[in-house]
């Protein structure tokens, strides 16, 4: 698999989106910023977010939704590269952010549910309704982990609703083609569960003891973050210490792809016939493409 490097000198690139015009925007969660990589790898700043922007996606309505972290982790350097530390004393926790392409404008769409703060919003997916799925990957105390969550909202402000909780580390979020399954990637078990959907934006009740269907774990210390899915079903999961990409088959195989970074954070699909993938490698601060050996599914909404 031949890798192109598109861009460098980012601060710890996240959640890409394939553009149109062949671009690609992405948030940098250490510079506090949405950004636009151009296909001669030039970066030019959209926006100032604050906090920790990680996730980000096109809406229904040509706006890009932003899950912000709030600013959970430090950023010491390790062997020249960037690493997410522990979260500092100042965090108070995260929020959604809606970016309007046409008029620059940001606004905060939500930062609790049901009166309960969020703690670090990670990633989101639309489905064909107009709603999203979005992940809360909780953080670091002094004292232990605070628990994630998976939840769903609209974007008109009028509803978030948590449908998971007491997650160890949720973090990647993805739909099934049929839109019938949502996948969650939790890092620090480097596990890839699976959420049976009822209708859109709620879940069917789980059985026995576990909150959902376990894809696969993979083995010995991997760690898993943001995700994509192809269009065959398979889900795509930037995969940190083996550092790659990591396609789990939902019967429960999986297939390593290696990047040059330690911390890969994420996959996006583009291009005429979607086989197009750009990957954000972090600690390194760099965005690659390649040619993936299979088509990605073609998210529902695009630009």
């Amino acid at each position: 698999m031949n890798i192109e490097l598109v861009c460098e000198g980012l601060e710890f690139p996240e959640g890409p989106i394939a553009m149109a015009d062949g671009s690609v925007i992405l948030t940098e969660i250490k510079a506090q910023r949405l950004s636009r990589i151009t296909p001669d790898g030039r970066r030019e700043t959209l926006v100032e977010t604050g906090g920790g922007p990680n996730g980000a996606a096109m809406g229904p309505d040509g706006a890009i939704y932003i899950t912000n972290n709030g600013g959970s982790f430090t950023w010491p350097q390790q062997d020249g590269l960037t690493i997410p530390g522990p979260t500092p004393p100042t965090h108070t926790g995260g929020m959604i952010q809606r970016y309007d392409l046409k008029t620059g404008e940001l606004t905060t769409l939500y930062d609790a549910c049901d009166g309960r703060p969020f703690v670090g919003p990670n990633d989101l997916v639309f489905d064909r309704q107009g709603g999203f799925w979005f992940s809360d990957h909780g953080c670091s105390t002094p004292e232990g982990r605070k628990f994630g969550a998976l939840y769903y909202a609209k974007i008109d402000g009028s509803h978030v609703a948590r449908l998971r909780d007491h997650l160890i580390a949720p973090n990647g979020v993805g739909l099934s083609p049929d839109e019938d399954v949502v996948y969650l990637a939790d890092t620090q078990l480097g596990r890839l569960w699976a959420f049976d959907i009822d209708q859109p934006g709620q879940l069917k009740a789980p059985t026995g003891f576990a909150p959902g269907r376990v894809i696969a774990n993979l083995p010995g210390y991997q760690l898993l973050d943001s995700l994509a899915v192809e269009a065959g079903g398979k889900v795509c999961v930037a995969t940190i210490i083996n550092g790659g990409v990591t396609a789990f088959d939902p019967a429960g195989s999986t297939e390593h792809f290696p990047i040059p970074d330690m911390i890969v954070t994420n996959i996006c699909f583009g291009g005429a016939d979607m086989r197009d993938a750009w990957i954000t490698a972090s600690s390194t601060g760099r965005l690659y493409k390649v040619r993936w050996p299979r088509p990605g599914l073609k998210l529902n909404y695009n630009a």
